[in-house]
């Protein structure tokens, strides 16, 4: 390949940074060249882009600059957003640089002469006043002083990779998928086959073709995913301009859902007059509409209806009434996208008629972390209070305290409409407000001509060869709700099906159907609702729920998102370990569970009786005690998960069978082949899988198969957005009484952890200089845990980015990782004093040989975290360096053993690699006829001696801690008193 074809490709659209290569790069430049496009998902291009802008930063002088750009409703703006939040940067939103009401996706409707203006003052150091565009009054309002000392900033808009920004542009994004690609996908499966792929864009997205995918071409990752950072070293010491692809096949989720409270205003009459006079009123008018297929019948199934929402000159698009009721509240997920007017345009050119249109005006308040609204509906002529939030109890708890106690309405306003005026019959005028319409509203929306480029029509749409940024659309879309079908349990043919509504007859001999295919999780986690919803109504109190699948998949995260939205208890099946049968951490042996004891407490909850569950101490490896857990028609539904929670000695007093895959567990796997490729030792996923859980292939994997749904966890809390933990931290000593002033005496707790950090590093992985904790896999043994981090936090300005979950991994998993040619080089041992109240946590680390302690905070709101850290007067004293660096910093070269660890420590190090691998080797020869048995005993019980003296000593200290804190606790508030 000659040098000139590798200028003109770096230089192609790129700011004029270019450096010639040396020739010891010259190599890496042709493998570069050669390597396929990465079109990566969105939380991993989220972890990607920062990242790279992170590097770049360090590279070169000046501001860093990044254009995000994609098809409406494709996620842009979320990544844009979520991306400037860990920065610290500001977004230049496009859609403040419109020079008229004409849609957005116009390019013409873009004032490119004022934004390039703007790019351009900041790359030159100079600040840069910039437009508001108010789309309520529908023009710009006045202006924002953008500072070029931010370093960063990010162009956010359809058009920000066109051809007059580019060349401005460090850093160039193309997000595709979301409602862009879900939307194709129901016109698709609404219309037939009938029209060709590039039909249907043309008709919803008239510009899409013609001016916006031309544009996010450019964005093109040129590295290998497989040496991606070392690759990315070189190609940004080589040239300024990078390209990233982003697959968005984020829809609606669940996962952070929206809990609401409704009733008319007359039923909290009073109190809606004393909190809005108090509080600061935010007024909002809305249109929405729903759209009827051209295919659809004079059944009202407004499940298959396209709801889009007006606000000013803005649209908002959402697929079908996707929402779950239970009890009193209405949970709707996340699922509204923005979109161009042209679209809606498109969708009734293609023959989508509006069925029902109503105005709501709005007045609403904030209050901490919810709000209260007062909403008309003019077709209804009638006003409701709604109450929202993200949590279901703070929610409930605010209209108790408001004295609102009902009557709750749960039927959207769409069906309250219905049900008084009926279903418009097909071809009729959608049903008419009530009051008359102002003069100020939005004029009668026009269907703009499909732009036709050609009539390709075709059968079978799998048959063509798409791009990357066209969607995959199926010819058989999946419904967005899904309808649970029974099958008898007795005589009755295996193949008879039996909807919901049938099944209420024969209530003790039905039981679900599974659902074949397997689903992601956030499919998953409303199908697993929807289910426990139809096996109340049709089998009735109580729904006992299985949640089964290999450590770290995830299992336990979701059974906490259902119960967090069903209103559940969660029990978990490690609380029915006997302690004698775990002495040695073998908590994936189906044989160390009190099988006994949960049949009984399965069977009094059948009956609805009161039962005690136990509650089992990992740390202590004993019982510590017992709660009661009763079912009642409030709460009839209880979920049991575990790593065994499909056994068939289990599954058979279940309702529900729900399998988890994926997770941590197959990250794990992921990550150990990558570190083998790196070394130059192939190994397939199935071999890695074998040594590193032994016991699931053969114990856990066969009783999956029968789960009613499957689901795939392919979310990966390190990389995603939505699971980010600030944390600052510092060496910086604070008082016990300052700590105090900053949490919340009401909700305040405190408890000791200690724990042993441990990493491990393939053998053969070298790094230049000290150890790397990205060459690493830590281990961290607390409380009788493993828990593994197989990924390094993002670190920006003062702030570590980490997820907020542990993954736990059994011991014979880390056995698998050492007999896989893992390496212990590093051990850590310390004490952690931990202080909370629900918002945020404050954590004292003492570490062993670090004669200062490290505070850590830690939160989920990083303006919250930042806060506490500034009433602690920490600023200035902020270090993002791990543990591990603090520790090797410490060491001189003298006391190092061959490890790298302190000499005193290499010991103690060895003797707990050497009880890991004998435990983990004892584990898999039981697991496995075909092994014999090591005579390991003296060894091990000369182990477990030592570890039980550890625990007494840990329990010792614990309580002397606790009587101290609790000591200091009274005296503080003593002195309050007294004051």
């Amino acid at each position: 390949m000659d040098d000139g074809f590798v200028r003109r490709v770096f230089e192609e659209g790129g700011r004029d940074y270019f450096q010639q290569p040396s020739t010891s790069s010259s190599s890496s430049s042709s493998s570069i060249l050669q390597s396929l496009p990465l079109h990566v998902s969105f939380d991993y291009g989220y972890y990607l882009l920062v990242k790279s802008v992170q590097e770049l930063r360090e590279k070169k002088e000046g501001l860093v600059t990044v254009g995000i750009g994609g098809p409406s409703g494709s996620g842009k703006t979320s990544l844009a957003e979520k991306v400037a939040s860990v920065i610290g940067c500001p977004v230049l939103s496009m859609e403040n640089y419109r020079v008229g009401t004409d849609d957005g996706n116009d390019p013409d409707s873009i004032d490119f002469d004022l934004l390039v203006n703007n790019l351009q003052d900041l790359i030159n150091g100079k600040d840069a006043s910039t437009p508001l565009f108010d789309f309520q009054e529908k023009k710009r309002t006045f202006s924002k002083i953008l500072y070029a000392s931010s370093g960063v900033v990010i162009v956010d808009g359809t058009y920000a990779l066109h051809a007059k920004l580019r060349s401005l542009l460090d850093i160039r994004v193309a997000v595709v998928g979301g409602v862009h690609f879900n939307l194709l996908s129901k016109v698709k499966h609404d219309i037939g086959d009938s029209c060709s792929l590039d039909y249907l864009i043309d008709s919803i997205f008239p510009l899409f073709r013609k001016h916006i995918e031309p544009d996010i071409h450019h964005a093109q990752v040129v590295f290998n995913s497989l040496t991606q950072w070392k690759v990315l070293g070189f190609f940004l010491s080589f040239c300024f301009t990078l390209q990233i692809r982003i697959n968005n096949n984020f829809v609606s989720s669940f996962r952070e859902a929206i809990y609401k409270l409704k009733c008319k205003s007359e039923s909290a009459i009073g109190q809606s007059a004393h909190v809005f006079h108090e509080k600061e009123t935010q007024s909002d008018n809305f249109i929405e509409m729903y759209l009827r297929p051209p295919s659809a019948s004079e059944e009202a199934r407004i499940n298959d209806w396209i709801k889009v929402r007006q606000s000013g000159i803005r649209y908002y698009l959402a697929l079908g009434d996707q929402r779950i009721v239970d009890k009193n509240f209405i949970i709707r997920p996340k699922a509204e996208f923005e979109v161009g007017r042209m679209t809606l345009g498109g969708l009734l050119a293609l023959g989508y008629t509006v069925v029902v249109s109503y105005k709501r005006a709005s007045q609403s308040v904030r209050i901490d972390n919810l709000s209260v609204s007062l909403e008309t509906i003019d077709t209804l002529g009638e006003t409701f209070m709604v109450l929202r939030g993200t949590d279901r109890k703070v929610v409930g708890a605010e209209a108790v305290r408001m004295s609102i106690t009902g009557p709750w309405i749960t039927k959207s306003y769409l069906e309250l409409i219905l049900e008084r005026r009926g279903v418009p019959r097909l071809n009729t005028p959608p049903l008419l407000p009530s009051t008359p319409v102002s003069t100020d509203r939005e004029k009668t929306i026009l269907a703009p001509r499909p732009i036709r480029i050609s009539e390709n029509i075709v059968t079978e749409l799998e048959d063509l060869s798409q791009p990357w940024t066209r969607s995959p659309t199926k010819s058989k879309m999946e419904p967005v709700l899904a309808t649970w079908q029974f099958i008898s349990s007795d005589h009755t043919p295996a193949d008879t099906l039996i909807t919901a509504a049938e099944s209420s007859s024969s209530r003790n001999i039905m039981q679900l159907a599974p659902i074949p295919e397997s689903c992601d999780l956030d499919r998953g986690l409303l199908l697993s609702v929807q289910a426990i919803q139809a096996l109340l109504e049709n089998k009735g109190v109580p729904v006992i729920v299985g949640i089964g699948g290999p450590s770290g998949s995830g299992k336990t995260s979701l059974a906490h998102k259902m119960a967090n939205i069903v209103g559940c208890e969660v029990v978990s099946l490690e609380n029915y370990y006997k302690p004698e049968q775990v002495k040695d951490f073998k908590y994936d042996d189906f044989g160390a569970l009190d099988l006994v004891l949960l049949s009984k407490n399965i069977k009094d909850v059948k009956n609805r009786q009161k039962t005690n569950i136990p509650i089992f101490d990992l740390e202590t490896g004993t019982r510590s005690g017992f709660k009661e857990l009763e079912v009642s028609e409030d709460c009839g539904v209880v979920i049991f998960e575990g790593v065994y929670a499909l056994h068939p000695q289990i599954r058979a007093s279940l309702d529900l069978w729900i399998a988890v895959v994926g997770g941590v567990h197959s990250h794990l796997i992921s990550r150990v082949q990558r570190d083998k490729n790196r070394v130059g030792c192939s190994m397939s996923q199935n071999e890695i899988m074998m040594a590193v859980f032994p016991m699931f292939q053969q114990y856990i994997e066969p009783h999956l198969v029968h789960a009613h749904l499957k689901i795939r966890n392919d979310f990966d809390p390190v990389l995603s957005p939505e699971s980010s933990l600030f944390v600052l931290k510092s060496n910086k000593q604070v008082s016990y009484q300052d700590i105090l002033r900053v949490l919340d005496p009401a909700k305040f707790c405190s408890s000791v952890q200690n724990f042993i950090d441990i990493y491990l590093r393939l053998r053969g992985i070298t790094s230049n200089g000290p150890l790397c904790e990205s060459d690493c896999i830590r281990v961290r043994v607390c409380e009788g845990r493993f828990a593994v981090l197989i990924r390094e936090p993002i670190r920006e300005g003062n702030f570590i980015i980490q997820p907020k979950v542990d993954f736990d991994i059994s011991i014979s998993t880390v056995a698998g990782l050492l007999n896989l040619g893992y390496q212990a080089v590093a051990y850590i041992e310390a004490s952690a004093f931990i202080y909370q109240d629900g918002k945020l946590l404050i954590e004292v680390d003492h570490l062993q040989d670090v004669p200062s302690p490290y505070l850590q905070i830690k939160g989920l709101n990083k303006e919250a975290v930042e806060a506490a850290g500034s009433s602690l007067k920490l600023d200035g004293s902020y270090t993002t360096k791990s543990y591990l660096q603090i520790v090797l910093e410490r060491l001189p070269d003298a006391e190092r053993s061959s490890s790298g660890v302190h000499a005193r420590q290499a010991a103690k190090l060895q003797e707990l690699v050497e009880f890991v691998q004998a435990q983990g080797s004892s584990s898999a020869s039981e697991s496995s006829h075909s092994r014999e048995t090591s005579p390991l005993d003296g060894i091990i019980e000369d182990l477990q001696a030592r570890i039980k003296r550890l625990e007494r000593w840990h329990i010792i200290n614990t309580v002397l801690w606790t009587f101290l804190m609790s000591a200091l606790v009274g005296y503080s508030l003593y002195q309050r008193r007294r004051q």
